[in-house]
């Protein structure tokens, strides 16, 4: 089951759907999705944060105390910071990376672009991020936003996923691909 705008009526998708729709409605949809952005990256580098986001250890209480002091240090908007709380106060915490993938695909689309997952082995520079922007504008007819993130284990070359479509260019693929022939 889908709403209009292509989310899936997930969990994770009904409170993204929610999130927008608040963010939208109060003109802090860029300001949210900045927050997010600083979430995901936290969630990615501090193995304390994702601990108290995972863990079925921590109380509710621990959790919404742990959130706003997070979302205080981390300087977030306070329609996120709010958010983060009923996800503390509902246990809902695991679900922020898929929260926050859909919030994006949200937004994307109210901006009328499309969003590509983009795994590369090396963090990419400005430059590069604007050719494959618009290399992929090229392919897709349209504006494309790019989720960047990092995977030393590709050794080289780009993993882009968008929408149902995946280009993958990594120098892992191509050696197993490689190694899978040679068995031959």
């Amino acid at each position: 089951m889908e709403n209009s705008g292509g989310i899936q009526a997930s969990l994770s998708g009904r409170y993204a759907i929610a999130l927008f729709e608040l963010a939208r409605e109060s003109k802090a949809l860029t300001q949210v999705e900045a927050s997010l952005a600083t979430v995901r990256d936290a969630l990615a580098q501090s193995a304390d944060f994702k601990a108290l986001t995972t863990s079925p250890l921590v109380s509710r209480g621990d959790a919404a105390k742990a959130i706003a002091a997070t979302a205080a240090e981390l300087k977030l908007d306070p329609t996120t910071a709010n958010f983060l709380g009923v996800l503390a106060h509902n246990r809902r915490l695991g679900q922020l990376p898929a929260i926050i993938r859909a919030f994006r695909d949200l937004a994307a689309q109210d901006r009328g672009e499309m969003t590509a997952e983009v795994v590369s082995a090396h963090p990419l520079d400005d430059d590069q991020v604007a050719a494959l922007k618009d290399q992929l504008r090229a392919r897709v007819g349209r504006d494309v936003s790019v989720d960047l993130s990092v995977d030393p284990a590709l050794l080289g070359g780009l993993v882009v996923k968008i929408g149902s479509q995946m280009i993958d260019s990594s120098i892992r693929t191509r050696l197993n691909s490689l190694a899978h022939a040679m068995k031959g």
